[in-house]
């Protein structure tokens, strides 16, 4: 008999399910069956929209994370210039307070900030830094150019991001997000897909017998792997 797909299924577990099944229902000769027909043209419709909301969620995921990766960047310089403005040397001591004039009009308040105003803020400070007199200075602080640098390639990075989370947001803004989308596909599949093809394998099993078999076969090499995960993690936390 079919089994059901796992609602343990990732997200991407079930896309994957989903575009195996409708790929193996177009090798068959089952088009005729308009009800199997109308529920195929459903789940293709679902599975397409599932995948357009996990490119979109894994855009915004990495636009967090490359929004991390900046602060960082700007912790390590406050801390740095903290470090310099307690030196004993009175150069470097002198310089340290010159950055740190420049980095205070700013400070790490601006990690708080929207992404928008932290990205204008960034630049706006990024620019300051690049002036002569500043860059002076911190050629005489060990390890402050570097981390400028740093500061400014993650800058970059969480831009690149940023425009790839807005070109996947503007194809679909009305996208419902992925793990509601991941609810409609499970719904559709165990409450409509295999609960007909059990019904039907039965009334007429050389027409739908092969096509079921091969249903089966997604869905529990599938739910093989979910049911491994999750002894696997049931097992850590023992």
């Amino acid at each position: 008999m079919i089994p059901i797909l796992m609602s343990k299924s990732r997200v991407t577990e079930v896309d994957a399910v989903s575009m195996r099944m409708i790929g193996a229902y177009k090798t068959t000769s089952l088009s005729t069956d308009t009800h199997l027909s109308e529920m195929f043209i459903d789940l293709e419709s679902l599975s397409a929209a599932l995948t357009v909301a996990i490119k979109r969620s894994k855009a915004e995921s990495d636009l967090e994370e490359k929004d991390e990766a900046r602060d960082q960047p700007l912790r390590s310089l406050s801390y740095l210039l903290v470090g310099y403005l307690h030196h004993p040397d009175q150069a470097v001591q002198a310089a340290a307070e010159l950055v740190d004039d420049v980095f205070e009009k700013y400070g790490l308040r601006i990690i708080h900030e929207s992404y928008a105003s932290e990205s204008s803020l960034i630049a706006s400070l990024l620019d300051d830094l690049s002036k002569p007199k500043i860059q002076d200075a911190i050629a005489l602080l060990p390890g402050c150019a570097d981390t400028v640098a740093a500061l400014q390639t993650a800058q970059v990075a969480f831009e690149a991001a940023r425009i790839a989370y807005e070109q996947e947001k503007a194809e679909e803004s009305t996208q419902a997000n992925a793990t509601k989308m991941k609810a409609d596909v499970l719904s559709l599949i165990n409450d409509k897909i295999v609960v007909y093809l059990r019904a039907m394998e039965l009334v007429d099993e050389p027409a739908y017998g092969a096509f079921a078999r091969t249903v089966a076969t997604i869905i529990a090499e599938n739910n093989e792997v979910v049911k491994k995960r999750r002894k696997k993690d049931e097992a850590v936390v023992e």
